[in-house]
């Protein structure tokens, strides 16, 4: 004769584990998606003039130049305004040799059709915009942009 068990109470089948790769790149690729990466820190304060007419161009053959007081967490760096390069401040005589480091460093196809980005917060002189601009007429960097939001983003 033979014996019979009886099932103990409470006991879980093991669980399968097969699925666990595909929910584990499942999240992966969300993250991917999701998650967007900055060019630089924006180390000022940056509240665009608003325009009527705007257009958006393509980043991938633009060099952002910021100018503006530095934000709260760098205002060590005094309360005039600065121009900021990538992550760093700059002088306007650095400016010129910035931008043709910038220029270097993009695709060889780009280079020639090369945009400068001027983010200047609407309330810097226009002082400091003219000597970024004498700078880089004198880097050959005559193609130049200013950022602005339309009326509708105020």
């Amino acid at each position: 004769m033979s014996k019979f068990r009886k099932k103990e109470k409470g006991e879980l089948p093991a669980i399968s584990t097969a699925s666990l790769p595909d929910i584990v790149f499942m999240l992966l690729f969300f993250f991917m998606v999701a998650t967007v990466m900055r060019d630089s820190t924006l180390m000022i304060e940056n509240q665009l003039p608003s325009a009527d007419q705007v257009e958006k161009l393509k980043k991938d053959r633009t060099i952002f130049i910021y100018a503006g007081k530095p934000s709260e967490q760098y205002k060590q760096f005094g309360k005039e305004p600065r121009i900021q390069y990538n992550d760093a401040f700059i002088t306007v005589e650095d400016v010129r040799s910035s931008v043709n480091q910038g220029i270097v460093e993009m695709n060889e196809e780009l280079q020639s059709k090369v945009v400068v980005a001027l983010k200047v917060d609407k309330n810097t002189n226009a002082g400091i915009v003219s000597d970024i601009k004498q700078e880089l007429r004198k880097a050959n960097a005559l193609k130049v942009m200013y950022i602005a939001n339309t009326k509708t983003e105020e």
